[in-house]
């Protein structure tokens, strides 16, 4: 393990090239077009009217509500997992540079994170005209956004820390994520609400980390209601242990990176 204070001194020094590195991975898929953009808006969006058509309208059962709550709870697990996505394959994409330049490689999972934020950005304006039409009118209870998008930002770096590392030792996994990523979104409350779980299937909401997250987002977003304590108990404890694990993981095994890539 290098010596904290002075790798992340490192790390600080580095950030004009973590928004540079950033930028470039942006304009590589097209960000910086507006159909690139639109798209990053389309996709989440279309999913969420599938979905909607799927379970709500054809259920019989349809509620503009339900709608909100899919589209707002589809763009936060959207933003979680590019950040795991592109994470994972941070350090054996940029093998050449790791190969050739001296740095912290702790930059690359970290560009990956920003890279996601950035990608999340325009569904903002998306999900704010959905929740002007479709849910409760605003409320001071919205100043907990930004607060529960930093938490859901360490979350998504220390996923994207524990998959690089993971992918650098076993080169399928980025083709297992996939899978992972769909499972997981069905056993997230994205389409569906933690209270219409069954007493059976409670403990979902504590085993899954972006529960309380999604929980408390949309809960905000579709009915103007604060998370509850135990919710923000389970956000900072997900957050922070789990970022705590993933630094030590991945700083443990940076040295035989270049090794093994």
């Amino acid at each position: 393990m290098p010596k904290l204070f002075p790798y992340f001194a490192q790390v600080w020094r580095r950030r004009s090239f973590i928004a540079e590195y950033s930028r470039s991975e942006l304009r590589a898929q097209n960000f910086g077009s507006i159909f690139g953009q639109v798209w990053l808006i389309l996709n989440p969006l279309l999913l969420a009217l599938v979905y909607f058509l799927l379970i709500v309208v054809i259920g019989g059962s349809a509620d503009s509500r339900r709608f909100a709550h899919l589209t707002s709870g589809l763009f936060l697990f959207y933003l979680v997992t590019n950040s795991l996505t592109m994470g994972a394959k941070s350090i054996t994409s940029g093998g050449k540079l790791i190969l050739n330049s001296a740095f912290p490689r702790f930059v690359l999972p970290l560009s990956a994170t920003v890279i996601a934020f950035f990608k999340f950005i325009p569904t903002v304006i998306v999900l704010a005209v959905i929740a002007a039409l479709f849910a409760d009118p605003l409320s001071i209870n919205l100043l907990f956004l930004p607060l529960i998008l930093v938490l859901v930002l360490l979350l998504s770096l220390a996923l994207a820390l524990i998959f690089a590392a993971l992918n650098v030792y076993f080169r399928d996994t980025k083709n297992f994520l996939p899978y992972l990523t769909r499972a997981w979104l069905y056993l997230s409350p994205v389409l569906y609400e933690s209270s219409s779980l069954k007493p059976a299937l409670a403990p979902l909401k504590y085993l899954n980390p972006l529960a309380p997250f999604i929980d408390g987002w949309s809960g905000i977003i579709v009915n103007s209601t604060a998370p509850t304590l135990t919710t923000w108990l389970l956000m900072a404890l997900w957050s922070f242990g789990l970022l705590i694990i993933a630094i030590y993981v991945f700083l443990s095994r940076e040295r035989e990176f270049a090794l093994r890539i």
